[in-house]
């Protein structure tokens, strides 16, 4: 295990905790106190994932993860925070976050929640066994690569987080067949629990609104039960 986790926190205590929880599984640890030398670290230094805290001096952390996914960048996310509120953990996931973990937590839990980001992160781990979709499959203007991680409306790359390509995967498996969030964690994320249905929602979100601009809008709510992918021109393919 060699990944390069960064953690951007302006608290030394919480710094030395998750360091050294990281350190202990191998991982190779940087730190940074604000969001300037997280961003200037980011730039300079390859790394695998950011563990970001919410509320930091001067640039907090929404403010860098909104700089790093307008780079194009798709560097997962898992922001920290001390405030449980609902509306942070929204926002966080809707810059482009990948996960979310209220202050106080257990370094195990810290851990259990690097690994799975790290998972979702990796190429071959975007298509899980429940996720059956073939490489370069053509749906309408949307196209779709697993394996690459590519995916394009109307020959426009449009830059999705492992997360959401997860669940883009999933709903492309049965065109026109409805999953409820719970089908669609299973589905998407048949290795992995931390996810919550209410996080779905956020991703879905997202999802739509980095495609809508190209005259597309690839998912359909089916209010009270879940979500499919939307018919191209009134039909399914």
């Amino acid at each position: 295990m060699n990944e390069t986790i960064l953690i951007v926190d302006d608290e030394a205590r919480i710094r030395d905790v998750v360091q050294y929880a990281l350190e202990r599984e191998s991982y190779r640890v940087l730190v940074a106190e604000d969001g300037a030398a997280a961003l200037t670290t980011w730039q300079q230094v390859p790394v695998d994932l950011i563990v970001l805290d919410i509320m930091l001096p001067e640039r907090d952390g929404l403010d860098v993860c909104r700089r790093i996914r307008e780079s194009g960048s798709r560097t997962p996310v898992l922001f920290l925070s001390a405030r449980g509120d609902e509306v942070d953990r929204v926002v966080g996931l809707e810059l482009g976050g990948d996960d979310y973990l209220t202050k106080p937590f257990s370094p195990r839990e810290l851990v259990a929640r690097v690994r799975a980001v790290l998972r979702r992160a990796q190429p071959e781990a975007t298509q899980p066994p429940a996720a059956q979709v073939p490489a370069g499959v053509v749906y309408g203007p949307l196209r779709v690569d697993v394996s690459r991680h590519e995916v394009s409306v109307r020959g426009v790359s449009v830059i999705l987080t492992a997360t959401e390509l997860g669940i883009l995967a999933a709903l492309l498996e049965r065109p026109g067949v409805v999953l409820s969030r719970g089908q669609l964690l299973k589905r998407a994320y048949a290795y992995d629990n931390l996810i919550t249905e209410r996080t779905i929602d956020t991703h879905v979100r997202r999802i739509r609104a980095k495609c809508r601009p190209h005259d597309f809008d690839p998912i359909a709510t089916v209010y009270g039960v879940g979500y499919k992918i939307a018919p191209v021109d009134g039909a399914y393919p």
